[in-house]
């Protein structure tokens, strides 16, 4: 790849500008930030760097102390708009940026230096972004830890992105004292609380003990998330290489050229256009007021606060998720942005209709969904909900993608509106690249033929699983030179460019020779007006290798059967293998915090003491 310089991005510019997604991503800006406040931060940088330094960054393009000072600024302008609200708690981002360089200036007291990484595991609230802000101030990325994980999955997760620091919150205090001395790589412990421990840094201790002046400055993003970890330990992703590397002097060199990259940066940065930022501003404080329910150390719920991080936006975190507080805090709050997968839909639906009907929800503007599968029911059941409580127009917006990739496909209002049968879809491939392709004949999918999903993003291009050099060489695949991301996923695009996700390689069912996906027959079996939810798995077969076995979770007080289950199936049009062999009842299905099945936990039974599959 060319290296970055100032001539190099310049030369770029006139093609980058006549990109529609450019001029969204300007849309936004203006309509977030707007011009005034817009020149008064771009004064405010330049005074605080110096004019004649603020001109010599840009031309060796070492933008380091320019970008540090331009957010710094903003924060400065923003000043008592409120920043991140958590309960009773409402910080302002004049505040933030205080409690932000304090805490920069305490992690490098402790001996923390540019490309080494500090872990947080914290539930949402204010402490998750200062800490993260504060490690893209001093190029150290911040692994986010599922605060789910326990024991030697807790401890692997940590060991993996080998952390100098852990920051945690004083109710996972047991968690870590218990895996403290199989950490191989943290040396210090900073607690969010106020229990003292022998060894442990209390948070708000080091935040008094610390200068609130600009830190030694080197910029790297610092998100740096997990894979899901539903079919098998989580993966850390260096997200801060992909996102960072424009501005960054830490960050390493995509393996594309500098071109491609800066086009894919622009598709993947306009997510925020597409999913409707340029359309929501709050009467009272002339921004977008975002809702956090689900965990902000997901990969996926960063669609979610991203506003927070680039365009002041007001964040409200939940700190567990409730369906009744939700809607509570849509209402008080004047939430018109939030991030939220399909369970979180189903629960409001399952609500009493006395509570459903307390709130208007008429701010609502953004409802994106992701990280799990959508059916077209749930999606106009969603759209359905929120018009009666208020809204006006359609709020359901889609993407598909993964931690590997970030966003790949959105589905927006307009494109189902047009036509309806696009509910089915994810929307078309609008913030990276995507191929459908015949692994057997090594060729290209035509329209409406099934094959593997490829990708290739900003992320995919940067991707490095952290411990993992063999992971990250084994997912990608080369078509005519050019290397693309193998999601493990199956699906089709229609002639209008929309993806059809039919469902993932490692679920497949081959059940005497043929190749049955679990998505059709859990999407039909969920329509039954009493199943909850269902989960179908492989299961051993002496004659057929595999077979289909459907985990049904029944609505509290069902009579339903095995039998209605299959009739069903049958009058919905599954045919031959596709009809589950196995119909089997639990009281409630393993879902991740992301919402999606942790099937291995069902299949596992079906296969106890069988060592071979299929």
């Amino acid at each position: 790849m060319k290296e970055k310089s100032f001539f190099s991005i310049l030369s770029n510019l006139p093609r980058l500008i006549f990109m529609k997604e450019t001029r969204g991503i300007a849309l936004v800006v203006i309509k977030q930030l707007g011009l005034m406040n817009i020149t008064k931060t771009l004064f405010r940088t330049v005074k605080k760097t110096g004019f004649i330094k603020s001109i010599k960054c840009i031309l060796t393009f070492k933008l380091d102390d320019l970008v540090a000072n331009y957010f710094a600024s903003m924060w400065d302008v923003f000043g008592d708009r409120e920043a991140i609200i958590t309960g009773e708690k409402r910080i302002t981002y004049k505040e933030l940026k205080d409690r932000v360089l304090r805490l920069a200036n305490g992690l490098q007291a402790l001996d923390l230096k540019p490309k080494d990484r500090f872990a947080e595991l914290l539930y949402n609230g204010n402490e998750f972004f200062e800490a993260l802000f504060a490690g893209s101030l001093i190029g150290c990325p911040m692994p986010f830890l599922n605060w789910h994980l326990k024991g030697d999955d807790l401890a692997g997760a940590i060991n993996r992105a080998s952390p100098k620091i852990l920051i945690f919150d004083e109710e996972f205090y047991d968690d870590v004292v218990t895996i403290k001395n199989k950490l191989n790589s943290v040396k210090h412990y900073v607690m969010v609380g106020t229990k003292i421990g022998k060894g442990i840094i209390l948070y708000e201790d080091l935040l008094f003990k610390s200068p609130k002046t600009m830190p030694k400055i080197s910029i790297a993003l610092a998100i740096n998330p997990y894979s899901g970890g539903t079919t098998g330990a989580p993966k850390n992703v260096n997200y801060f290489d992909g996102f960072g590397y424009l501005v960054s002097s830490t960050a390493e060199k995509p393996k594309i050229s500098l071109k491609e990259y800066l086009t894919l940066l622009v598709k993947q940065v306009s997510f925020t256009y597409w999913f409707g930022a340029h359309k929501i501003k709050d009467k009272k404080s002339a921004n977008i007021r975002l809702l956090m329910p689900s965990p902000v150390y997901h990969a996926a719920s960063i669609i979610g606060w991203i506003p927070l991080l680039l365009h002041g936006a007001t964040g409200v975190a939940m700190r567990n998720f409730n369906s009744e507080e939700f809607l509570r805090l849509i209402e008080k709050e004047r939430i018109g942005w939030v991030f939220i997968v399909p369970t979180i839909i189903d629960r409001l639906l399952h609500l009493p209709d006395d509570v459903k009907n307390k709130y208007d929800l008429s701010s609502m503007k953004s409802l994106i969904c992701g990280s799990a599968p959508a059916s077209p029911e749930l999606k106009e059941a969603a759209n359905r909900f929120f018009k009666e409580r208020g809204c006006k127009n359609n709020v359901f917006y889609e993407f598909y993608g993964s931690s590997e990739t970030a966003v790949v496909t959105t589905l927006l209002p307009e494109d189902y509106e047009q036509n309806p049968q696009r509910l089915a879809s994810v929307g078309k491939a609008r913030c990276g690249e995507l191929m459908i392709y015949n692994k057997e004949e090594a060729r290209r999918c035509a329209p409406n033929e099934q094959g593997y999903i490829f990708n290739r993003t900003m992320m995919t291009e940067s991707l490095k699983y952290s411990g993992s050099p063999e992971k990250t060489k084994n997912v990608f695949e080369f078509v005519d030179g050019v290397r693309w991301f193998d999601d493990g996923l199956i699906g089709y695009r229609d002639e209008d460019g929309y993806v059809y996700l039919t469902g993932r390689v490692k679920e497949m069912i081959i059940c005497g020779g043929v190749n049955i996906y679990p998505n059709e027959i859990e999407r039909i079996i969920n329509n039954h007006p009493e199943v909850t939810d269902v989960a179908v798995v492989r299961a051993p077969d002496a004659d057929l290798g595999e077979c289909a076995a459907a985990v049904v979770q029944p609505k509290k007080g069902s009579t339903i059967t095995k039998e209605d289950i299959l009739e069903h199936c049958r009058k919905s049009g599954l045919r031959g293998f596709k009809i589950p062999k196995i119909v089997e009842f639990a009281a409630e299905l393993p879902r991740h915090i992301d919402g999606k099945l942790v099937k291995r936990e069902l299949e596992d039974k079906f296969w106890k003491g069988i060592e071979r599959r299929g």
